[in-house]
């Protein structure tokens, strides 16, 4: 009973609460009936909360009802002179799911990986910003913030209240047997269609102030109710059929297993003690529909701020759910081994160039019978992979369905990755761990590693300050002009030496700073190497079989081009960080160039700021030898159109 006290006057934010009252609502919530509160009773805290929570979600009948018996203390049904205790206005809201005394439990949220219960909603709590209907009562929606539940993956919409009488069955996303496998059927949801025409009459779907209209959950097809009878019923997914996996393209198997004598034993033949110890679980086949591209999506709900997570939510409600994984749950091995037999799959990776660094190896280490190709939606700060493949800067929101078309039109373009053996000359003398062992993007040495450095320790200590790309790139400013006064890394070629393909390369004059590219930007849309101008006709080679080894010639440099897939590293020098600055902002063409090769060995004479794909650290001497891993085939978005009517605007790469 003291400790019911003790709660009730946390609950209720109340100093002090009358005894009476207490006790009569220890009484009343009392699981053996007829002990005192003195006989060691005993009260379950859930049914206190949730009846609480009635005062705030519930029917209007059951506040009432509630609130009668909480005041009618002497039980003779009237509320007279005898009734005191605490007001109304101390109860707080306490859990957003309602459920009465021996009710069946609230419904469940579902994790976006948890799908093992195929079928259930994944409720979530929405704010909507227009007038929306709930699909069990059909009564509108109130409130000024979150007004109700809706499903991820079928858009159902509900009540609070109303979600537990809410139809059970949501989408399926595989079939339950091969007999299944047929054909696909459209999943119609009623609602959801407000301000649209009606796909098959092309019609406005008009509301009157109720639901209104059927959307289809596969294809996203619109229609009115009326129009239903006279559309097929099998499913083609829609516009994004070259995406989807539909659930009756992935269907159960039993894999026949060994016995434990070595002997190969099947199920049926098997007794019933070897079924109950050795059965194995079913595992999924998939055979996708014919002339599609299935697309495997990774998402990094860490990236971007929140978007990452809004991200997961409309893709897991525009193609199948179990296309769509959270990298933060399993990472990406479970999508993987789940395409693994997948033919022509495609993979979508949301998130920063570290995230995508993360794929790439994943798939190394994944022995794919055939090697995807890769699309990156770009959600970090720099995203200096998705500038070159023509996928942007970074992801404000752009409409998704065109995103997933623009992968269906994009080509192939294969990628070099380059392997870093690090080699300290004290083993003895610690240093911190080097972050990747492969470069996707470029590498660096010097006054710019320097900066993101100070950047990540910052971040490591105070991520709260580190909410949103804007803020990042203030960081990055603030770190910048820190560098440009004490200039840390001044006077480098005391320090380092460069070997390509075991020419010594000069490092005279002033530079604070070497970056090794494999891409052409770096810092978030800087082209260091600057571009060249090829000579009327001249092609360009991207196999690199008749270019030399190692270019280190200032008159030569000046032709060279940079080139994903040439087999090639380009090694550019910088004098500081205005130099950088002005690079960015357009003010100076290029950094300076100082070689093009296809091996590179660096030494350096005292410990260092170096970084990788934008993971720094710092390096006590060492020996670091770059040399060609193997070549990534990723997906090239196509030429954006400009807005003036003559030709096309070109892109990072083509430039």
């Amino acid at each position: 009973f003291e400790g019911f006290q003790l709660f009730m006057r946390s609950y209720l934010e109340a100093e002090e609460i009358s005894d009476a009252l207490c006790q009569h609502l220890f009484l009343s919530f009392q699981t053996s009936p007829g002990e005192g509160p003195g006989q060691h009773g005993l009260v379950c805290v859930n049914d206190v909360s949730c009846y609480f929570s009635l005062l705030e979600g519930g029917r209007p009948e059951d506040k009432l009802e509630f609130t009668f018996k909480l005041y009618d203390k002497d039980g003779n049904g009237l509320l007279d002179s005898s009734v005191s205790g605490v007001g109304l206005g101390g109860l707080q809201p306490h859990p957003h799911y309602v459920y009465k005394r021996h009710a069946p439990p609230p419904p469940t949220l579902f994790s976006p990986q948890n799908m093992k219960d195929d079928g259930q909603h994944m409720w979530r709590l929405k704010h909507f910003n227009r007038p929306v209907y709930c699909n069990v009562c059909e009564t509108l929606l109130l409130g000024l913030r979150k007004q109700g539940l809706c499903c991820t993956f079928c858009k159902f919409t509900a009540h609070e209240r109303c979600a537990r009488r809410a139809p059970l069955s949501c989408i399926s996303t595989y079939a339950k047997s091969r007999k299944d496998t047929s054909a696909q059927s459209h999943v119609w949801v009623k609602g959801g269609c407000e301000a649209s025409k009606c796909d098959k009459c092309q019609k406005k779907i008009k509301s009157f102030q109720s639901l209104t209209g059927l959307h289809c959950v596969w294809c996203h097809l619109k229609i009115h109710e009326e129009c239903q009878p006279s559309v097929p019923p099998t499913c083609d997914c829609g516009a994004l059929r070259d995406h989807i996996l539909p659930p009756s393209a992935i269907y159960p198997v039993v894999l026949v297993s060994e016995s434990p004598v070595g002997k190969t034993a099947r199920r049926t033949t098997a007794g019933p003690r070897w079924r109950r110890r050795h059965s194995p679980a079913p595992r999924p086949r998939i055979i996708p529909v014919p002339d599609t591209h299935p697309l495997l999506v990774f998402v990094n709900p860490k990236s971007g701020g929140k978007q990452g997570e809004r991200v997961l939510r409309k893709l897991q409600y525009l193609l199948n759910p179990r296309q769509v994984y959270n990298l933060m749950k399993g990472g990406p091995a479970p999508g993987l081994n789940f395409f693994r037999d997948v033919p022509d799959f495609r993979i979508l990776v949301c998130g920063g160039d570290g995230t995508v660094g993360w794929i790439l190896d994943a798939i190394d280490k994944a022995n794919l019978p055939q090697r995807p190709p890769v699309a990156v939606l770009p959600l970090g700060t720099g995203n200096d992979l998705a500038r070159c493949l023509r996928w942007g800067g970074g992801y404000d929101g752009e409409n998704l369905g065109k995103i997933l078309k623009d992968i269906e039109s994009s080509s192939i373009l294969p990628m070099d990755r380059w392997l870093v053996h690090v080699t300290p000359e004290n083993p003895a003398e610690k240093g911190d761990p080097v972050p990747y062992e492969i470069i996707n993007n470029y590498f660096s040495i010097g006054v710019d590693a320097s900066i993101a450095h100070r950047f990540h320790l910052m971040r490591e200590k105070y991520p709260e300050k580190f909410n949103s790309r804007m803020k990042n790139k203030l960081w990055y400013l603030e770190f910048a002009t820190s560098e440009t006064i004490f200039a840390t890394c001044k006077k480098l070629k005391e320090y380092l030496t460069i070997e390509c393909c075991g020419q010594p390369l000069d490092l005279s004059g002033a530079l604070s700073g070497v970056a090794v590219l494999n891409i052409p930007s770096m810092h978030g849309g800087s082209n260091l190497w600057g571009e060249t101008k090829k000579p009327l006709g001249e092609a360009r080679n991207a196999g690199g079989g008749s270019q030399p080894q190692a270019v280190t010639d200032p008159e030569t440099l000046k032709t060279c081009v940079q080139d994903l897939s040439d087999r090639r590293l380009e090694v550019v020098g910088l004098e500081g960080v205005i130099e950088m600055g002005q690079i960015y902002t357009g003010l100076k063409s290029a950094g300076k160039r100082l070689a093009k090769c296809s091996e590179i060995t660096l030494r350096t004479l005292k410990c260092l700021p170096m970084q990788i794909d934008g993971e720094p650290w710092m390096q006590p001497p060492c020996t670091i030898r770059i040399t060609h891993k193997n070549q990534a085939p990723m997906l090239l978005a196509p030429p954006p159109r400009s807005s003036s009517f003559f030709g096309i605007k070109k892109g990072p790469h083509e430039s």
